[in-house]
């Protein structure tokens, strides 16, 4: 069999990406437009978007997800799309006995119920077109590993996986795929925050065998895998990213 053409991959597809400004989602936008697909790049931060637009000729929406309206509306606004990866997330590193209840509530509402939102708009697109499609929620390691100073964050992306769990049974019967990918310690902008002080790092890396952290364009290969042909029978999975971490 011929060798598939990456950089033709996702021709004719348009993807939708959240937290698209930075981090993994800049990645990802960047590698699906090289890949051929059509991108619309969401992001609450404008100048963000247009450095992004600049580089890959994406399409921007400037939108603040944690505002369900607004997030609801740019969802809808946006299909039809046949990829969905929503890797907006937040963080705000707080002791469990001191955790708010506005911090908790802000970064579950991004986290988890605007990824929800902006899923349901693509899905109830996708089924009435009866076209199917792939969606991908960028998760986190730390759905299934307790970090300190992390109870909100961790929470979050716990309920996200399962929730992209229901969705892969129920979304299944309609040919929509759902997964999500779950990266150790990535070197993002918002990783910093957490992870810039040796003295927090050093034991983290310790416990990765290969001895370091993730860069956003692996992160967004594997999540172009899973948006892919090639992982066409893939569904209800949360992929780690981690190094071998998990593996110790």
């Amino acid at each position: 069999m011929p060798t598939p053409d990456r950089n033709r991959e996702f021709e004719a597809k348009t993807a939708l990406v959240t937290g698209a400004g930075k981090g993994i989602g800049r990645a990802t936008v960047q590698l699906l437009a090289q890949r051929g697909a059509r991108v619309v790049a969401m992001s609450r931060t404008a100048a963000d978007l247009q450095t992004l637009a600049e580089e890959t000729g994406c399409e921007t929406v400037c939108v603040d997800l944690a505002d369900p309206v607004a997030t609801k509306n740019a969802a809808e606004a946006a299909q039809p799309v046949d990829l969905l990866v929503n890797c907006a997330g937040i963080v705000e590193l707080q002791p469990f006995v001191n955790t708010s209840i506005e911090a908790f509530d802000a970064i579950m509402a991004v986290n988890v119920k605007a990824a929800m939102i902006v899923a349901q708009a693509c899905a109830r697109s996708m089924i009435a077109r009866r076209a199917g499609g792939a969606i991908v929620n960028v998760s986190s390691l730390s759905a299934t590993v307790g970090l300190p100073l992390h109870a909100a964050y961790c929470a979050s992306k716990a309920a996200l996986d399962g929730l992209t769990r229901v969705m892969a049974v129920e979304l299944g019967p309609h040919g929509i795929r759902v997964n999500t990918v779950n990266p150790v310690v990535t070197l993002t902008p918002m990783a910093s925050k957490a992870w810039n002080d040796p003295a927090k790092s050093a034991p983290m890396l310790a416990r990765i065998p290969l001895n370091r952290f993730v860069q956003p364009l692996e992160a967004a290969r594997t999540i172009a895998y899973l948006l892919s042909d090639d992982a066409a029978m893939v569904s209800g999975v949360s992929l780690a990213v981690d190094g071998g971490f998990q593996a110790g």
